[in-house]
């Protein structure tokens, strides 16, 4: 799995991202896979949860793949999982409040926002 540590999302990167989760079933996919867990889940457990299946979901993973969401990985003989790139999600998260706050009146601190 990627980590992001001493990296931060460039705009592109974070657009690209976001732009991913723009279809209400990629956005499925990915909460189905965040449900999962990490050890992720078989294209045909993920495809019988979602009821997206076939080069449906094989077109969807290839955009939250390519956008650093989701990594596929072979597990045993043939079996391929998908499983989320928490980290790319954090990342993002972190990305959208950076600068909250810089141009108002009243500063938050971080756990105002994860829970006010």
């Amino acid at each position: 799995m990627k980590h992001l540590d001493d990296t931060t999302l460039t705009l592109t990167q974070a657009a690209s991202a976001f732009a991913a989760l723009g279809s209400e079933q990629r956005l499925m996919i990915l909460q189905t896979l965040v449900r999962a867990g990490p050890d992720g889940l078989s294209m045909g457990a993920l495809g019988e949860r979602t009821d997206v299946t076939g080069s449906t979901l094989t077109h969807h993973l290839k955009f939250l793949t390519a956008a650093g969401l989701v990594e596929q990985a072979k597990r045993g003989r043939s079996i391929v999982c998908a499983a989320v790139a928490y980290d790319m999600i954090n990342e993002l998260s972190e990305y959208l409040l950076r600068n909250c706050c810089a141009d108002a009146d009243c500063h938050h601190t971080d756990s105002e926002h994860r829970h006010g």
